[in-house]
């Protein structure tokens, strides 16, 4: 598997240290890392501010650093709104045309995206029916460059394993695959070791994080005791230290074929806080694990 850093590790978000794209890509290798995954949002590769001299930019660095850009990451959700006069989809189809323009121009050969999320009073049919014919304009328009797009398991449409395969075998485009996580069916109760064996014959990239589970109660006065609440908050921590089963999630990818991009993000609050040096441990620690645990 090649090691992957995704850029919104760095972008300042959920009080995080902030790194411009060459920094972060200079941070990359000193840390250890084959690759990056580049977030198509500010304050890194939005296509408003894409020009030919950022573009350029990025290039330099990648090349004098000796990293490799796989994966620009797309942010969607393709749920149909109230508004019906307003273009929604026609906007994240050209918004991911534009990051497959990008991506090839940066030898990238992934663009990530979202399904959508449910909304209330929607038929989830409906929701998904419309992912379907979006997301096969999306990989179209992909095509003409080399991209391919991977759907990541994230929003409520597609979410379960078995509901992302029906997806994909609906969306019928060679150039549509997946970017399969471990978090999602963690939280959720599948199996890790069955659900990535069943999907690594049909992922390109996975994104690894790993999280506590921090259970939540509400005070009743009048009963001097405590309402349990639901779900559990989650809060990130070191690789290898939180809940998730990444031993057996890892090896059903591997048993099913899976050898493609392994990418770490920190994408909420950490332990410790969002100072860089914190952020560089965490970052390095996944190395470390990858390569002792997962390699």
């Amino acid at each position: 598997m090649k090691l992957s850093l995704f850029s919104v590790s760095y972008a300042g978000f959920w009080g995080q240290h902030e790194l411009d794209l060459p920094a972060f890509i200079k941070k990359t290798s000193q840390l250890g890392y084959d690759s990056v995954m580049l977030a198509g949002k500010r304050p890194h590769l939005s296509p408003l501010d894409a020009t030919e001299e950022k573009i350029d930019s990025v290039k330099r660095a990648l090349q004098e650093h000796d990293i490799v850009c796989d994966v620009i990451g797309g942010y969607t959700d393709l749920s149909p709104t109230a508004a019906v006069e307003v273009p929604y989809m026609e906007m994240q189809i050209e918004y991911v045309e534009s990051l497959s323009q990008i991506a090839s121009q940066l030898n990238a050969p992934i663009v990530r995206i979202f399904t959508a999320y449910e909304i209330e009073g929607l038929s989830p049919h409906t929701i998904w029916k419309n992912v379907v014919k979006t997301i096969q304009e999306m990989c179209d328009r992909a095509a003409d460059v080399g991209v391919t797009i991977a759907v990541q398991n994230h929003h409520d449409i597609g979410v379960h394993c078995d509901w992302l395969l029906e997806i994909l075998n609906d969306i019928n485009r060679t150039n549509c695959r997946l970017g399969f996580d471990a978090w999602s069916p963690a939280l959720r109760g599948e199996n890790l070791y069955e659900a990535a064996k069943k999907m690594a014959p049909h992922t390109v990239i996975t994104t690894n994080a790993d999280y506590i589970r921090l259970p939540r109660y509400e005070y009743q006065p009048a009963l001097v005791n405590y309402k349990k609440l639901e779900p559990d908050l989650v809060r990130a921590v070191k690789f290898g230290e939180g809940f998730i089963d990444y031993d057996s999630f890892f090896r059903g990818l591997k048993e099913g074929g899976f050898n493609g991009i392994a990418t770490y993000e920190m994408c909420s609050p950490v332990r410790g806080g969002g100072e860089v040096d914190n952020l560089d441990a965490y970052a390095s620690h996944y190395v470390k694990w990858m390569q002792e645990n997962a390699h």
